[in-house]
């Protein structure tokens, strides 16, 4: 590795095909890597397809992806990501592989990344490390108490680097190749411990207007009601337009994503929801992404009831996906209590890094 390190902001192609979009492919494929070595898992893969998707979208957030170059070769790179309508914070991603680490890439990411955290006159980094199941070698505990990290390379240069672990998640799987009598059953029990109030509702985006305003309400609550330890987070806004805008990069990225939402009928508000995506290749296995009950609707079994029913609606959209994943902070008990009821076990770790600037 040269001594001098040249860091390039990636361009991105019109497309994720052709010879243009080669260093999109680098980098999904260097992604992709990463999250295998670190987590031995291929469930968190991206295609190049979804990553241009994703990158390209800065109706609401801005993507910055550089990039450490050995010749022609991707040998590390990071993704910058900053909310517009949120201004305290951006969160990024590092990748570089084992083979390429200690050569001052990694470094040179980092320290890129916070001068340009700073240029933008934000106060905050975010990050997230993936980590094995293992029960040998040194843990880390978070800042919360709750849950443990193995050591890592990454780890270590992020306590190098002033950052603190402030939270633990955990990445549960559930495996939808067996039988799911234990979700029905738990299903059924959730609806009538519900009652009247609440009546359950299931769509496949596009969200259909008349839920637009309620679900934007309930993703925003995202941001305030889930537990995030001292992570600083902002209060997001939405509305049906943002909602739209989201629906339209998964589309665009050839995802398909479904939402269980129960809907408090005195109210009209949706009170919880759960989200399942899968892309183009629905043998692929399936992400769990959001999944919240609002807090001044807890106490009615509605988790279980959206993730269960959820699950029973997506054996008809993606009925050879294999398993879901899912990633929920350890100090989330009520969650994680459903989850292990309906069967998820952990698969793999991660650790939310944080690091203030003065």
């Amino acid at each position: 590795m040269s001594d001098t390190l040249t860091i390039e902001q990636l361009v991105l192609p019109a497309s994720a095909e052709g010879p243009e979009a080669a260093d999109l492919r680098a980098l999904t494929e260097l992604n992709n890597a990463v999250c295998r070595e670190d987590a031995d898992l291929t469930d968190l893969d991206f295609t190049p397809v979804e990553m241009l998707a994703d990158l390209r979208d800065d109706a609401d957030t801005v993507h910055r992806v550089f990039v450490v170059r050995e010749g022609t070769r991707i040998a590390g790179a990071c993704i910058l990501n900053h909310a517009l309508a949120e201004p305290t914070s951006t969160d990024f991603d590092l990748m570089v592989l084992r083979a390429d680490r200690g050569h001052g890439i990694e470094d040179a990411l980092l320290a890129r990344v916070e001068a340009e955290t700073r240029a933008l006159d934000r106060s905050i980094m975010q990050a997230w490390t993936l980590h094995r199941v293992t029960t040998t070698g040194e843990t880390l505990v978070p800042a919360t108490g709750w849950g443990a990290i193995a050591r890592s390379p990454q780890s270590d240069l992020f306590l190098a680097n002033g950052f603190v672990l402030e939270q633990v998640e955990r990445n549960s799987a559930f495996d939808l190749t067996g039988p799911i009598d234990d979700v029905q059953r738990a299903l059924d029990e959730s609806l009538s411990a519900a009652g009247p109030d609440y009546r359950l509702v299931l769509w496949t985006i596009p969200t259909p207007p008349e839920l637009r305003d309620g679900y934007a309400w309930a993703l925003s609550r995202m941001s305030t009601d889930a537990p995030a330890g001292a992570m600083e987070i902002d209060e997001e806004i939405w509305d049906a337009a943002r909602v739209a805008r989201r629906e339209q990069k998964i589309i665009d990225s050839e995802q398909t994503l479904s939402v269980a939402a129960v809907v408090h009928e005195p109210s009209g508000q949706v009170a919880a929801f759960n989200e399942l995506v899968i892309g183009a290749d629905r043998t692929e296995p399936t992400h769990q992404y959001n999944t919240l009950v609002l807090k001044e609707h807890r106490g009615h079994r509605l988790g279980m009831l959206v993730k269960c029913a959820n699950i029973l609606h997506w054996r008809e959209v993606a009925p050879e996906s294999p398993r879901i994943t899912t990633f929920n902070v350890e100090e989330n008990r009520p969650m994680l209590d459903i989850n292990e009821a309906i069967g998820f076990v952990p698969v793999a770790y991660a650790g939310a890094w944080q690091k203030r600037l003065v």
